[in-house]
């Protein structure tokens, strides 16, 4: 494994190639693009490599692969498991996609966009519905987070319930494999039997198979009418019975379904200004949810409403508003989407990324929390997210007045947070889950999958990296135990 960093020679071949544009060693301008999303993961870089083309990242990949210097690819850098974060040695180049952001092409007809890796997810937001059209992902961090990384991580998003995660809107890719060659599958064909997948190998593979500089994407129909609406439950047994009535009434209306306990909106409304709860009267658990109809089809509200009205009657559900507005919807969003900067105003936190089968989930967020509180005096589980795809976000609170910043919080979290994620991560796999849910394995998640695996899932994933990258000179470090 390569441990130095590059020879100055090397990088001054790597500077005349890129221009001042595309290559620096300055210390300052690389320094923010060292640590990762979190803050807890730092790392280090000579130079930082941004090439404008495809053509540009062939040639760096392959000068990088003659000469055995490890490359990090990098897009918006909003990674929340350290996955973009270059080694602490200084052995390896950062080689960012920030420049390569051109829309190449939105077709209506075929409902695909081809854009390079740098665009950001809002800029295509806003790109496709000029065309009447939307790409049917969405996250918190959608504001810097650009394709090439949603690609490269799977990403889920608020929209997997109907949709699915990226994986299942990725219809063709551009790639530079790790010799430096140039893989062209950007042919946005819906069907395509030519053996090994190559499109879905490089989706979700980190970084560790080449760098993704473009990719196909499926496109839908703008919105035409959304209803958001609020429900105060008992239980999450309770949120789940209400998801599969939706879906009875509504087909695929429903495209998210957000589950949130009373902790999480208590932390909410006490941290971000401006926040209230949409519900009166005291509800253990809530749920959120966003149905959409097209263009001259019938209001979702109207469904909703009367769904929401009979489980009312019948005790399903306590009592639900919907958005009588844009403002009342995006307020209602604003809850859930602030939960993460209000646990971590609160305080430190050791958070995990997991799923289990959805039928499953509702039993395990309960049982889970009674076993990680009991086996850890003082902690406080917060479980919440994508009830209806098997994905939540649980989150134990360190006891009440660790900081969520300082060495304090690090202590704890180095301390007794590595022994309650071993612990969650046991009973995630024990109930058939999976550790990492859309998060990805990057750097933090990596000992405890090469714990956790399945032999035979390493064994294979271990033979493709090293086929494709005899040198492990892709994002070393990353998603497969070595």
């Amino acid at each position: 494994m390569v441990s130095s960093p590059p020879d100055p020679a090397f990088l001054e071949c790597l500077a005349n190639r890129l221009g001042p544009r595309g290559f620096t060693a300055d210390p300052a301008d690389i320094d923010p693009w060292t640590i990762d999303w979190r803050g807890r993961v730092r790392g280090s870089a000579v130079a930082l490599l941004s090439p404008a083309d495809t053509a540009e990242a062939a040639d760096i990949v392959a000068m990088c692969a003659a000469a055995g210097v490890p490359l990090v690819p990098q897009g918006g850098n909003t990674s929340m498991v350290a996955g973009a974060t270059p080694p602490a040695n200084g052995s390896a180049l950062i080689l960012s996609t920030r420049r390569m952001r051109a829309i190449r092409s939105i077709s209506a007809a075929d409902g695909v966009a081809v854009v390079e890796a740098g665009v950001v997810l809002a800029d295509l937001h806003d790109a496709a519905a000029v065309h009447g059209l939307r790409f049917p992902l969405s996250l918190a961090a959608k504001g810097s987070a650009t394709i090439g990384g949603l690609v490269s991580t799977n990403a889920g998003g608020t929209q997997v319930l109907r949709f699915g995660p990226m994986r299942a809107l990725v219809l063709g890719i551009e790639a530079v494999l790790p010799d430096g060659s140039r893989f062209d599958g950007l042919s946005a064909l819906r069907k395509d039997n030519r053996g090994y997948d190559l499109r879905q190998l490089l989706t979700g593979a980190e970084g560790t198979l080449g760098i993704v500089t473009a990719a196909s994407l499926r496109l839908v129909p703008a919105i035409g009418r959304r209803a958001v609406a609020w429900a105060g439950l008992d239980s999450p047994q309770a949120a789940l019975a209400l998801l599969r009535r939706l879906e009875a009434a509504t087909g695929e209306a429903v495209e998210s379904f957000e589950l949130v306990p009373d902790d999480a909106l208590d932390l909410v409304i006490r941290h971000i200004p401006g926040s209230r709860a949409p519900l009166g009267g005291a509800h253990r658990w809530h749920a959120l949810i966003e149905a959409t109809a097209p263009q001259g089809a019938a209001d979702p509200a109207d469904a909703l409403g009367q769904v929401l009205g009979q489980a009312m009657a019948d005790g399903g559900v306590g009592d639900a508003t919907i958005a009588a507005s844009e403002a009342q919807a995006e307020a209602l969003w604003r809850l859930r989407e602030s939960i993460s900067d209000a646990e971590r105003a609160d305080g430190m936190a050791a958070k995990h990324d997991i799923s289990v089968p959805v039928s499953a989930m509702p039993d395990f967020i309960l049982s889970a929390r009674v076993a990680v509180e009991a086996a850890f005096p003082g902690t406080r589980v917060i479980a919440f997210g994508h009830l209806g795809d098997g994905n939540v976000h649980f989150n134990v609170r360190a006891p009440a007045g660790i900081p969520a910043t300082g060495a304090e919080g690090m202590a704890w979290l180095a301390e007794t947070g590595a022994a309650v994620s071993r612990m969650v991560n046991d009973l995630t796999v024990a109930a058939g889950g999976s550790i990492s849910a859309e998060h990805g394995i990057g750097q933090t998640k990596l000992a405890e999958y090469a714990r956790l695996a399945d032999p035979a899932r390493l064994a294979a994933q271990q033979a493709i990296k090293a086929a494709l990258d005899p040198r492990w000179l892709m994002n070393p470090g990353k998603l497969v135990p070595r």
